[in-house]
């Protein structure tokens, strides 16, 4: 099993990249959420998960540890394969998958191109107890602070603020402060944006 990959980066799309490895080239098949993490140096580390198959070895490469533990929990369930598993995480970052299926959210699931209503619950299903038991999380708060937190980023997206900025804000705020109500959210973020 090759854990990860460290080397100077050669080639690079949004849905994989080519790393020089002592002079082995591997191409490894990233997400959009990786591809926006990749730093800008030419030398990258990337942590990868190898899928052999009868008539094929992929390599699935990922910034975080944590987005490569998602990867293999969404594996596990019967009816994701690897290229649905990474639009999942080109779709939703890894913290709101493992928030989806945490509260049991359907509707954000089945929101990803390529799940339906059936595979969004079959995730939900298999994986819940296992993304609760994984990440420490607890169900009841789990869904109050979620629908505060995409509350407060709708506002604060009417407001013009850039998603990606605010969401790493609210996330922020959220954490010190789990009860927090949408307008208090709101009001931390407008000061720290």
């Amino acid at each position: 099993m090759i854990a990860h990959l460290q080397g100077k980066l050669v080639e690079k799309t949004p849905t994989q990249v080519v790393i020089d490895c002592g002079g082995i080239g591997y191409q490894v098949n990233i997400s959009l959420h990786t591809y926006s993490l990749l730093p800008a140096t030419d030398y990258i580390k990337l942590f990868t998960h190898l899928q052999i198959k009868e008539d094929s070895h992929t390599l699935f490469g990922f910034v975080e540890k944590s987005e490569r533990e998602i990867f293999k929990l969404l594996l596990s369930v019967s009816g994701i394969g690897a290229s649905i598993a990474r639009t999942m995480l080109s779709s939703l970052d890894p913290k709101q998958i493992t928030n989806a299926i945490a509260s049991g959210d359907v509707v954000t699931i089945q929101s990803i191109k390529g799940i339906g209503s059936k595979t969004a619950q079959r995730v939900i299903l298999d994986l819940k107890e296992k993304v609760l038991k994984l990440y420490d999380l607890d169900e009841v708060s789990m869904s109050q602070s979620n629908t505060n937190r995409d509350e407060a980023l709708s506002a604060l997206e009417v407001l013009g603020f850039v998603r990606k900025a605010s969401e790493r804000v609210v996330e922020k705020i959220i954490k010190e402060a789990p009860e927090s109500t949408v307008e208090f959210i709101i009001k931390q973020a407008l000061k720290n944006l």
